[in-house]
């Protein structure tokens, strides 16, 4: 900020803002490595709102007013600063990625490349995942959304200037109704979609317009605001410097100390819980704006942020943002896990290394220097060609060519959302208040399924059975319902169907069970993680007590339960990948394994045993899924050689073909359970 331009000026520099630059960025960045350490940590970018809307407004209002406003200039410096490193950062994504990755992942990074180059991230994002969402850590540009937030400020802002600034008087008001109104859609967003509230620009510009509102006043109302510094401080130095006169400094340590306070506060009390931005986005962004309002003369100001060590970290802030989440993202993906503190370390430190290079040889030179026009050109041109890479990409599918056509079969993963949640073929729907039970044409004996979504998709088998069986099927699937008959899990925490998020939702399906007294009852769910368990114990109590009032509702049905595939730490696909990338690395024509003992959950093999101890104890049958599909050579990863054959379709809501070959293997266990085999089906060959 200390360079000079000929046709733009800017304001003097000041070293505390790169000390609370590093303040912002060590912040985000320890959120991202350590989030038990700073949980609130990500406030950090909203302190760096404040102060770009503070520095940029700054330089518009002294060259306004000097006549010297160019917007030419302006959106030529604005490139000259953003787009050398953001192009390194999205080409070195795109390259490493192109080994990485598989296609599907490689097709929405090939998103996000697009939507980073055309500075509309948040957009993209916003409908995806959200930010605190656990699928958020294997998005490796994920940080942009701030970037893009930024950028269309910048993008009306100005514009909105030069318009009012010929009705000077009206410019706080405009600031003051624009920032208003922005904050009250923040408030009022949170509270409606809280997604859309952290990304959209109208629910996050008033956290740049407070630093604009504070440049206007040191900017333009410059008499009036040190009039009124001097009154605050006389009477701050009346009650804390007896005897010594008015000169500045009280005023200047205590914003200073006040604000640093905020920003503690925040970085300690707020976290991803709390529902922000909302109310809470106050703490962090009244501490930049009392930090910056305390001039570089305040206490802590010039003793903490003005530290060296603490300015260099300020000037490298930019860069060392853009690379630290892509590190740390990637050391997730590839270890199909969260990475070990030994290497999140590593990939801060080799941020580090790579934001002081960056600013060193790649930022210093193509902002400093002549051919500043032909620079600009470069660099427009440069972004729209990885942009439109990126958006080739996309339309491309993740270009699967990359790999052998005997690892393409099985990664070229189809979208299995129907076909192993089929919702379609529930029998219970909800309308007009109520539940309705819409099978009509059951055939006994009836086979009554009962869970959440894991039980859709084990469905998916029972349904294909019926092919060569005549058998009736019943079902009560919501997806975030664990089957459980105990006071509080009677179905309220639905959440993949809202036509399903009621109270009762179990209850009626015991209705259902009372009514057609079903020959069996099949229980099945994720049981390690729904919504709902804490623990085994708790497991165990809720389960004993569901098939105590199914006994009881229909004392001749069976009731069975089926214990918890096998989860994945990430899917069957991704780590079939990484065996294959371990082991033939280069090779073409080596088949990939059918069982895995690398990427699963083992506290799932822990419930599956703890489940077949205590339900025979409570008067129903266990059938052990998890035995089903693994043994001492790993689990099952595909049953064929093609994508429609991996057993899941993510870490453990089973494909049809993988609940298609486990209802195979049990079903002698299943009807054994009736008095006598379902009749058999008899083809048109027969």
């Amino acid at each position: 900020m200390s360079q000079i331009h000929p046709d733009l000026t800017h304001p003097k520099y000041r070293p505390d803002i790169d000390g609370l630059r590093a303040v912002a960025v060590l912040s985000v960045v320890a959120f991202h490595a350590f989030p038990n350490w700073i949980q609130g940590g990500f406030i950090g970018v909203d302190v760096f709102f404040v102060i770009s809307g503070f520095l940029i407004s700054t330089i518009i209002f002294e060259n306004l007013d000097r006549g010297s406003f160019s917007f030419l200039e302006f959106y030529a410096r604005r490139i000259r600063r953003i787009f050398p490193t953001l192009l390194l950062v999205l080409t070195a994504c795109a390259a490493f990625g192109w080994f990485a990755l598989l296609a599907e992942e490689y097709k929405q990074l090939g998103k996000h490349i697009a939507a980073g180059a055309g500075f509309v991230s948040n957009f993209a994002l916003w409908k995806e995942a959200g930010y605190f969402d656990n699928s958020a850590d294997t998005k490796p540009l994920l940080h942009l959304w701030s970037l893009g937030i930024e950028e269309q400020f910048y993008i009306i802002w100005p514009l909105l200037l030069w318009f009012a600034w010929k009705r000077k008087r009206i410019l706080p008001v405009v600031i003051l109704v624009i920032a208003i109104v922005s904050f009250y859609l923040n408030i009022s967003g949170i509270k409606q979609d809280a997604t859309a509230a952290y990304y959209a620009p109208q629910t996050r510009f008033w956290e740049l317009l407070s630093g604009s509102l504070l440049a206007w006043l040191t900017t333009c109302q410059t008499a009036k605001y040190s009039s009124i510094r001097a009154k605050v401080d006389g009477w701050l130095a009346s009650l804390f410097r007896k005897g010594k006169e008015a000169d500045g400094k009280t005023l200047a340590n205590v914003l200073s100390i006040l604000g640093l306070s905020l920003l503690a506060y925040g970085f300690w009390r707020i976290d991803k819980y709390v529902g922000f931005p909302g109310k809470w986005a106050l703490v962090p962004v009244l501490g930049a704006v009392f930090v910056i309002a305390a001039g570089s003369g305040g206490w802590l100001n010039r003793i903490l942020l003005s530290n060296k060590i603490a300015v260099w970290f300020g000037l490298i802030s930019f860069p060392l943002y853009l690379w630290h989440w892509p590190l740390l993202s990637f050391a997730r993906i590839v270890q199909s896990e969260a990475p070990s503190r030994k290497l999140r370390v590593a990939a801060v430190v080799l941020a580090i290394c790579l934001a002081w290079l960056t600013q060193k040889l790649v930022e210093q030179h193509l902002r400093r220097g002549g051919n500043g026009r032909l620079k600009v050109a470069f660099l427009v041109a440069a972004m729209m060609l990885v942009g439109s890479l990126g958006y080739v990409d996309f339309r491309q599918e993740g270009l699967p060519a990359r790999f052998p056509q005997e690892v393409r079969s099985v990664f070229d993963t189809p979208d299995f959302s129907h076909a192993s949640f089929p919702m379609e073929r529930n029998c219970t729907r909800y309308s007009g208040g109520k539940f309705l039970s819409v099978c009509t044409e059951n055939q006994a004996p009836i086979l009554f399924v009962m869970g959440d979504s894991h039980a859709g998709a084990f469905f998916s088998g029972l349904n294909d059975l019926q092919r060569d069986y005549v058998f009736g099927l019943d079902t009560a699937i919501g997806c975030g319902n664990a089957p459980y008959l105990v006071p509080g899990d009677y179905g309220d925490g639905a959440w993949c169907d809202s036509s399903q998020a009621r109270n009762g939702f179990n209850l009626f399906a015991l209705e259902k069970i009372s009514e057609i007294k079903p020959a069996i009852v099949i229980l099945h769910a994720r049981w390690a993680y729904d919504l709902y368990n804490t623990d085994q114990p708790s497991m165990v109590r809720k389960l004993r007590e569901t098939i105590r009032r199914i006994s009881k509702a229909s004392p001749a049905s069976k009731i069975m339960v089926v214990g918890p595939v096998p989860n994945w730490k990430t899917s069957p696909q991704r780590e079939l990948y990484l065996s294959w990338r371990r082991s033939h690395v280069g090779l073409t024509g080596q088949p990939l394994p059918t069982r895995l003992k690398d990427g699963l959950v083992p506290e799932i093999k822990e419930w599956d045993e703890a489940m077949s101890r205590a339900v025979p104890k409570m008067g129903a049958t266990y059938i052990s899924a998890y035995k089903t599909l693994c043994n001492a050579d790993g689990c099952l990863a595909r049953v064929g050689s093609t994508a429609n054959e991996v057993t899941a379709t993510d870490y453990g809501h089973l494909s049809p073909a993988g609940s298609i070959y486990l209802t195979r293997q049990l079903k002698s266990a299943v009807f054994s359970l009736l008095p006598a085999e379902p009749q058999a089906r008899h083809t048109e060959a027969e």
